[in-house]
């Protein structure tokens, strides 16, 4: 098995926002930027298929936290007072395999983002190479 915590880059720490869907999946690392929330994670057994790549669900779930959670700092930055947010599309391209032992990022673009709903990107990252595309819309549920 690979020791998840021993090569985390700089500036990320442990990411311990709790829900039942991450907790199989845990250690997962997170670095926050000024605009959005870096997910990342040390790919194991647990991450992956039965060919030893990560399963495409891994891709979009993670995708889907990410750009949901950089899309509410956003919008928070910009002094709209956001309660939660749904997602109400998502797609993903596959592009590539992210495999054991490499250090997969979920960093969140943004496309545009209002007062009702936003959309946003992700790219996908196993060492560096992006792997994978992620778009999605958010539904914006306001306090």
């Amino acid at each position: 098995m690979v020791d998840a915590a021993a090569e985390i880059p700089d500036g990320f720490e442990p990411f311990t926002r709790e829900s039942p869907l991450l907790e199989p999946w845990r250690p997962l690392f997170c670095r926050m930027e000024p605009d959005r929330l870096v997910i990342a994670l040390t790919v194991r057994e647990p991450h992956c298929n039965s060919r030893g790549t990560v399963h495409g669900g891994l891709f979009a779930a993670l995708a889907d936290q990410a750009m949901g959670m950089s899309s509410a700092i956003k919008l928070r930055a910009a002094g709209q007072k956001v309660q939660n947010l749904w997602t109400t599309s998502m797609t993903v391209d596959y592009l590539g395999v992210a495999k054991q032992g490499q250090w997969l990022e979920f960093d969140t673009l943004f496309s545009k983002a209002g007062r009702s709903n936003c959309h946003a990107e992700a790219d996908i990252r196993a060492d560096g190479k992006t792997v994978a595309r992620a778009r999605a819309a958010f539904r914006i549920v306001l306090l």
